[in-house]
C-alpha cells in the first residue's frame, strides 16, 4: 500500500505480524504494578475494544503480556511500518487542508528524531503522550483523513471518539487530556487510569501536537538566562550556568547557554539521551569524570569560553565537588521532570541508571526513599552555593515543591513560601508574561527550509518596524527576539517539522500571521500553522509556574486556562486543547493550547486577528486584576489600540489604612 492508503485504512482487517522490541529506541521506563487482578482483567477489555472479535484470541495474551512487561498496553504490533516524520501537507490524504496540517503535526511529535519515547507514543517529560496505544493513532489519522470542513474531531485522552456534524467556523479538533475529576488527580490515579487506557498526560504540546522538539524551550531558556545574568548584573561571559536534564525538553538547556554566551554545565543520568544530544549538537561536549569536569571547567572560566558541557551521571555529584572545588556557580537550575519523579522523572544519586529503573518498577517504595534522599542532598549543595553568591531559581519542573515534600530545606523563613524563586515569578512573568510576550510558534506546511527562511525575514521585518515606535517597557522584549531571530538560521535549531518560534505579544503576532497569511495569498510560501507554547501568557493556570506572579490569592484557581480555551474556541483555532497537568505535575495545572492553519485567505486574516487577540490579552486581563504593574500597563494600551476592549482595572489600597 502507498502511504496515503496506510492511513486510509485505520485499524488493519487482517492483523500485522508481531514486531520484535527495538532496543536501538529510547524506550518509556517499565511502570509500576498497580493495577488488581479484576482491574487487568478490565484493562484488556478495554484494549480489546478496538478489534473485531476474532482478532480478540490472538491478541489477548500478547496485550496480557504488554501490561506485565511494561505496565501498559502500547499494542505495538500495530506501529506502522512507514517512517514517521512531518511529510510536506500535499503527501497527506483528505478532504480537508486544516485536517492533513493536524496530521503533519501528529507525525511530528513522533518523529523518532522528535519524541522521547516514540515508540510508547511519549514526546517529551517523560509521560508526555500524543497517544494510548498505536490503534489510537491508527484511527485519529484514519479520521482525519476522511474529516470534512463540517465536520468536528473528539479526543479524549489519545481516545478519537468520533467526528460530529459541526461548521466551517468550528475548531475541526477538540483534545482533552487528563481531565480527572479533581479529588482523583494524585500520582497514583494517573498510573491507574492510564494503565487501565481511560485516561492520559498530554504534558503541553506534546498531546496538543505542537511540538516542535527543543526548539521552543531553548528559545525560553536563551530568555531566561539572559535575563538571569541582569539580574545579578553580570555578563555572561565567563558565566557559570549548572543545571540538569537532557531530555526532549531540558536538552535545549546547552544549546540555551551557548546562545546566551555562557559556560553551561548540565548533567544528565541517561547515556543514550546524552549522545543523542550530543550526536544532534545540542551539547558540545560531554564528561563522565568529575576530576576531568573540574580542570575542563575551570579552564572554560579562564578563556571566558561559550561552550556546552554534558556531565554523564547525577547533578547532586556536580553541585557537591563544585563546592569542594571552590567553583564559583553564578545561575543554578534544575529541568529533571521532578513533575513524574517516581517514574523515571528523578534518579537517585549513587545508583546507577540501570539499577534506578529495576528498582523503580520491583521496588518503588524504595526507589521513592532514595529519590527523596536525593532531593534534600541536592537542596544543602545548592544552598552552600547560594550562601556564595549563586543565583537559582525554579526551571518551574516542581523541584522545589517536591524537595518540600522530601523534607529538603527549601523554604522561606515565613514557611510558607520557596527560598528560592521560580524563574516565572522572578523572570519570566515580571518581564515577559505580565506584558503580553509569550511563545509564538509556526510550522512551514510545505516541509520547505526555503519557506522557513522567508517567514524568518517576514517576522524580524515585523519585528524592526514595531521596535521604531514601541514604549521603552518592551523594547528590551523586542530586541531579544530581533537577535533570536536573526541568529535562528545559523544556530540550526530545526528538529523535525521546518518550525520557528520566538516571543510576542498580541500585537507582534497579529501582524507577524497577518504577514504569513498575504506572503501565502501572493504564493511566495505555503500553508503556515500557528500555534504556541502553553507556556505562555494566558493559556495556564499553573500556582508554582505560569502564575506564580499572581499574588492576590487565585494562583490556584484556574479560570483563565478555561476561559482562553472556550474563547480561542469560537474565535477562529483551527484546534483546541485543555490538559490536567504537564511541566509539573498531574493535579497541579490546568492548561490549553491551540492550533491556527493560516492558507492565505480573507476568512483566515478575519480569525487570526479575533482569535490572537483574545488568547493573549485574556490573561493580561488576569494578571492586571491580580495589581501586576506590567499587565496594568499593557491592558490600558490594549484598550487605546481596540476601543471594543473593556477590561476593569483594579483600584489600589493604602497600606497605611490596615
Amino acid at each position: 500500500m502507498t502511504f496515503k492508503e496506510h492511513i486510509q485504512q485505520g485499524i488493519p482487517n487482517i492483523l500485522p505480524k508481531p514486531k520484535p522490541f527495538d532496543f536501538e529506541i529510547n524506550h518509556a521506563p517499565k511502570r509500576k504494578d498497580i493495577l488488581s487482578f479484576e482491574e487487568k482483567k478490565l484493562a484488556l477489555r478495554n484494549a480489546l475494544r478496538y478489534f473485531e472479535p476474532q482478532h480478540h484470541a490472538e491478541l489477548i495474551e500478547e496485550f496480557s503480556n504488554e501490561l506485565k512487561m511494561y505496565g501498559r498496553i502500547y499494542m505495538y504490533r500495530f506501529r506502522p511500518d512507514y517512517q514517521m516524520y512531518a511529510r510536506p501537507i500535499s503527501e497527506y490524504p483528505g478532504k480537508c487542508e486544516q485536517a492533513k496540517a493536524i496530521m503533519l503535526m501528529i507525525q511530528n511529535n513522533l518523529d523518532n528524531a522528535v519524541a522521547q519515547h516514540p515508540h510508547e507514543l511519549i514526546t517529551y517529560g517523560g509521560n508526555g503522550a500524543i497517544f494510548q496505544n498505536w490503534a489510537q493513532y491508527l484511527l485519529t489519522m484514519q479520521y482525519l483523513s476522511e474529516m470534512t470542513d463540517e465536520q468536528t474531531l473528539a479526543m479524549y485522552s489519545g481516545h478519537p471518539m468520533g467526528l460530529f456534524p459541526s461548521h466551517t467556523e468550528a475548531p475541526r479538533v477538540v483534545v482533552t487530556n487528563g481531565m480527572v475529576i479533581p479529588n482523583y488527580s494524585k500520582p497514583d490515579d494517573w498510573e491507574k487510569f492510564n494503565a487501565l487506557g481511560v485516561s492520559q498526560y498530554g504534558q503541553m504540546t506534546a498531546g496538543s501536537y505542537m511540538y516542535i522538539g527543543p526548539q521552543g524551550i531553548v528559545h525560553g531558556t536563551t530568555i531566561t538566562v539572559l535575563n538571569g545574568f541582569r539580574k545579578i548584573k553580570r555578563s555572561p561571559e565567563g558565566g557559570l550556568f549548572v543545571t540538569s536534564g537532557l531530555g526532549g525538553m531540558s536538552g535545549a538547556q546547552p544549546k540555551a547557554g551557548n546562545i546566551a554566551g555562557c559556560i553551561t554545565v548540565c548533567a544528565e543520568v541517561n547515556a543514550k539521551i546524552t549522545h543523542i544530544r550530543h550526536s544532534q549538537g545540542w551539547v558540545n561536549e560531554v564528561i563522565e569524570n568529575l576530576d576531568d569536569l573540574v580542570k575542563r571547567v575551570v579552564l572554560a572560566k579562564a578563556n571566558k569560553e561559550i561552550v556546552s558541557i554534558a556531565y554523564l551521571g547525577n547533578v547532586v555529584h556536580v553541585w557537591e565537588r563544585f563546592q569542594e572545588e571552590n567553583i564559583h556557580i553564578d545561575l543554578g537550575s534544575d529541568q529533571t521532570s521532578l513533575h513524574n519523579p517516581w517514574a523515571g522523572g528523578y534518579y537517585p544519586a549513587d545508583t546507577s541508571f540501570e539499577e534506578a529503573n529495576e528498582m523503580m518498577a520491583t521496588n518503588p517504595e524504595l526507589f521513592k526513599v532514595k529519590v527523596q534522599e536525593t532531593l534534600r542532598r541536592h537542596t544543602a549543595a545548592i544552598n552552600k552555593h547560594t550562601a556564595n553568591g549563586t543565583y537559582f531559581f525554579d526551571y518551574g519542573n516542581a523541584f522545589l515543591l517536591e524537595a518540600s515534600r522530601a523534607g529538603a530545606d527549601v523554604m522561606a523563613e515565613n514557611h510558607i513560601d520557596f527560598r528560592y524563586p521560580s524563574y516565572v515569578q522572578d523572570i519570566m512573568g515580571p518581564m515577559c508574561f505580565d506584558y503580553g510576550f509569550g511563545p509564538f510558534r509556526w510550522v512551514c506546511a510545505s516541509g520547505k527550509p526555503e519557506d522557513l527562511q522567508k517567514t524568518d525575514a517576514i517576522a524580524c521585518q515585523v519585528l524592526e518596524e514595531m521596535a521604531k515606535t514601541a514604549p521603552s517597557e518592551i523594547q528590551q522584549q523586542i530586541q531579544d527576539n530581533i537577535r533570536w531571530i536573526k541568529g535562528a538560521q545559523e544556530n540550526k535549531l530545526v528538529v523535525g517539522s521546518q518550525a520557528r518560534i520566538l516571543y510576542a505579544d498580541a500585537e507582534g503576532r497579529i501582524k507577524i500571521a497577518e504577514a504569513f497569511n498575504q506572503a501565502i495569498a501572493k504564493g511566495e510560501i505555503g500553508t503556515v500553522i500557528l500555534g504556541r507554547d502553553h507556556h505562555d501568557v494566558s493559556g495556564t493556570d499553573s500556582p508554582y509556574r505560569e502564575t506564580s506572579n499572581i499574588y492576590d490569592g487565585s494562583r490556584f484557581t484556574a479560570d483563565m486556562a478555561i476561559q482562553n480555551v472556550i474563547g480561542d474556541s469560537f474565535r477562529g483555532a483551527t484546534w483546541v486543547s485543555i490538559h490536567n497537568g504537564g511541566g509539573v505535575g498531574w493535579g497541579e495545572v490546568i492548561n490549553g493550547g491551540f492550533g491556527m492553519v493560516l492558507d492565505g485567505t480573507k476568512e483566515a486574516s478575519r480569525r487570526l486577528e479575533s482569535m490572537l487577540f483574545w488568547d493573549v490579552n485574556n490573561g493580561i486581563a488576569r494578571r492586571n486584576w491580580a495589581r501586576n504593574e506590567g499587565a496594568i500597563f499593557a491592558i490600558k494600551r490594549a484598550m487605546e489600540k481596540q476601543p471594543l476592549l473593556k477590561v476593569t482595572i483594579p483600584n489600589e489600597v493604602d497600606d497605611k489604612l490596615f
